[in-house]
């Protein structure tokens, strides 16, 4: 397989480092991710400025391209410029901090494996539910095993599949659930603060409020300690909401 790899943690995350080890048992592995951190910034892409490319090392030796965009960006430039050949597969992450609810909105992961998927590749977001102490091993030796199913198996058009695992030792992870997408959110709000200067500035800050009693959700498999995943795809159409929306009459 020809496997290429990104994430929104940066190229010397951890989390990808530990991705692109294990998947090297499958296949070619090329690396394309952001030069720092990319948290959170959606599906943006760049536009205004140029894309910047460097070679990246780990432990001495080479190990990917660090690009100074963001992920879908990423995905973009390994597909149409760095590989010699197109991927079969895509592969964002591992990702530290859990991408469930409407956080993937947010995802720079997810939309890392997104534009995969728009681009007609089989894709995947892998992400891992903490952010302290992290234990990469379980979620890129199952990363390894859904790889090698997506070789054989066929997603839709535009799906892509979101994959979330407890931080938890393999042994504790009671099995996998094919999950849907939770209600939940972070509860934001703003810090106000001054810098040295004397100048007003905002910190966003917030915490995670679940609120989803759906037993078949993201969420509620994580809490009882099963890996999620959910098969997800970015037609926002509100199908159901149309023949209403018809019988408003609408008039130019």
């Amino acid at each position: 397989m020809e496997i290429l790899i990104t994430n929104d943690d940066g190229i010397y995350a951890e989390g990808i480092y530990a991705l692109a080890c294990a998947l090297k048992k499958l296949g070619n592995v090329t690396v394309v991710a952001p030069d720092t951190q990319r948290s959170a910034v959606g599906h943006a892409i760049t536009i205004a400025d140029p894309l910047r490319v460097v070679t990246a090392n780990r432990n001495g030796k080479f190990f990917g391209y660090a690009a100074s965009g963001t992920p879908a960006d990423c995905v973009k430039l390994g597909i149409k410029s760095i590989m010699k050949k197109r991927p079969d597969l895509v592969v964002s992450g591992i990702n530290l901090g859990g991408n469930q609810g409407y956080n993937i909105l947010y995802s720079g992961t997810v939309s890392g494996a997104t534009e995969g998927a728009l681009l007609g590749i089989p894709s995947l977001a892998v992400s891992l539910d903490t952010f302290t102490k992290p234990d990469f091993g379980p979620s890129a030796a199952f990363a390894v095993k859904i790889a090698a199913m997506m070789k054989k198996k066929k997603l839709p058009a535009g799906t892509l599949l979101n994959v979330n695992l407890p931080n938890i030792s393999a042994a504790k992870i009671k099995g996998v659930r094919i999950t849907n997408q939770s209600r939940t959110s972070f509860n934001d709000w703003f810090d106000k603060r001054r810098d040295p200067h004397g100048n007003t500035y905002y910190w966003m800050t917030g915490d995670f409020k679940p609120k989803d009693a759906d037993g078949a959700s993201d969420l509620n498999a994580l809490r009882a300690g099963y890996i999620s995943v959910t098969p997800i795809q970015f037609d926002l159409t509100d199908y159901k909401f149309v023949p209403e929306l018809e019988n408003w009459d609408i008039k130019p």
